[in-house]
């Protein structure tokens, strides 16, 4: 999926569309892709000299990236985060990087759905976290 694909599950558009390209690896599983370009609202004060992607934009990434697994159910709906839980940074993430978001989903109840999201540069792990969404429809 390019951006204009990915409009058509997700609401966000220019300055919080934070996912370039992504595709489903199968039923259960997609990767997502975002390249910190460095000029994005949220490094402005994060920090001066020295721009680290904060955490809960990486999430964010992640959370986008992951939407992707419910492009066929996501019709005339909106996916809302409901939780983030065990949410884990072990590297940084910085203007340059392009960040690989590998999104599993473990299970579904009902309008939820529950993902497992790693985020990698360059093959190495930088953020983990379970997540959750809702799809909500659209009035």
């Amino acid at each position: 999926m390019n951006r204009e694909e990915i409009k058509k599950i997700l609401p966000h558009r220019d300055n919080m569309l934070l996912v370039d390209e992504a595709e489903s690896v199968d039923e259960n599983t997609a990767k997502g892709k975002y390249t910190i370009k460095g000029d994005e609202f949220f490094l402005k004060g994060h920090f001066p000299g020295n721009p680290v992607v904060p955490g809960v934009m990486l999430c964010e990434m992640m959370g986008q990236a992951s939407c992707c697994l419910l492009a066929d159910k996501a019709k005339n709906c909106t996916p809302y985060f409901t939780k983030m839980n065990n949410v884990k940074f072990k590297n940084t993430v910085k203007p340059g990087d392009t960040l690989e978001s590998v999104c599993t989903l473990t299970k579904s109840r009902g309008a939820f759905y529950f993902i497992d999201a790693k985020g990698y540069v360059d093959g190495k792990l930088c953020v983990s976290a379970e997540l959750s969404f809702a799809l909500i429809e659209n009035k």
